[in-house]
């Protein structure tokens, strides 16, 4: 779940990717000298890094392969997969950005948007990564992965807007809640003002948002994620199975009354 796609391991067949015109800054450049050897070596040290884990390291030697040559298309990527990992989201998701507009093989498109999904999922930014998702079965339909991601994405978007909306209900059922509360005592004041316990009020309210204010959500790892996905999955049998039930009484009900 939410797996990176691997590095791609560089080929004497890979091409250099033409830097998008839309991405080409303004101010002209002085023509930097293209060193393939570096390129191509920097590569493989920063690959052989970051399946050793050392991803800061493998950073530094993908950075290398940029400076011999700025428009290499998996340094790019691979930098991104580095930063990934380091839990540099937004300049990952930079990294990833420039590969997929630079890259035309489809298969390479999908594994990069793969990734940009899994940026967003864990920004938890689910619609974000939902679209991103889409983007990459539109480019490998095979990938079983990447559907997984979207399911998750998907019914975590839909728990994200249920607590939303609960939350929303709260607020309103406590603001009519404080209205009511405020109308009564109004109306007690009239008749017997007692400021020490107006005071008392007013501290257990602040000491109740005090309580709400400090229990802010852990951070999602993969097991809760996956406790997540499992108990909506769950709750999403168990009420289609009310509804089928219903359905069946309803049914009954109509036939007796049309038998009566």
């Amino acid at each position: 779940m939410k797996k990176m796609k691997y590095i791609m391991v560089i080929s004497f067949m890979s091409v250099i990717s033409i830097v998008s015109a839309q991405t080409r800054d303004t101010i002209p450049q002085i023509n930097k000298k293209v060193n393939p050897k570096i390129e191509r070596n920097s590569i493989r040290k920063g690959n052989t890094l970051y399946e050793g884990e050392k991803f800061t390291e493998s950073e530094i030697e993908y950075r290398k392969a940029l400076d011999a040559n700025p428009e290499s298309w998996l340094g790019t990527y691979n930098l991104g997969n580095a930063l990934y990992k380091q839990q540099k989201m937004d300049a990952a998701l930079e990294q990833y950005k420039k590969s997929v507009v630079n890259e035309k093989d489809s298969l390479q498109q999908a594994r990069i948007w793969h990734n940009i999904g899994n940026v967003f999922l864990q920004e938890k930014k689910y619609a974000e990564s939902i679209d991103a998702y889409k983007n990459a079965l539109r480019r490998n339909p095979k990938d079983n992965e990447t559907r997984y991601n979207l399911r998750l994405a998907q019914l975590l978007l839909k728990n994200q807007q249920q607590q939303q909306n609960d939350e929303n209900k709260d607020k309103d059922k406590d603001k009519d809640k404080d209205n009511k509360d405020q109308q009564d005592k109004d109306k007690n004041n009239k008749g017997n003002q007692n400021p020490q316990n107006n005071k008392d009020n007013k501290d257990d309210k602040k000491d109740k948002q005090q309580q709400q204010q400090q229990q802010a959500p852990p951070q999602m790892t993969k097991e809760n994620a996956q406790q997540i996905l499992d108990a909506i999955q769950q709750d999403e049998k168990n009420t289609q199975e009310k509804v089928k039930k219903a359905m069946m009484q309803q049914q009954k009900r109509k036939k007796t009354d049309k038998e009566w």
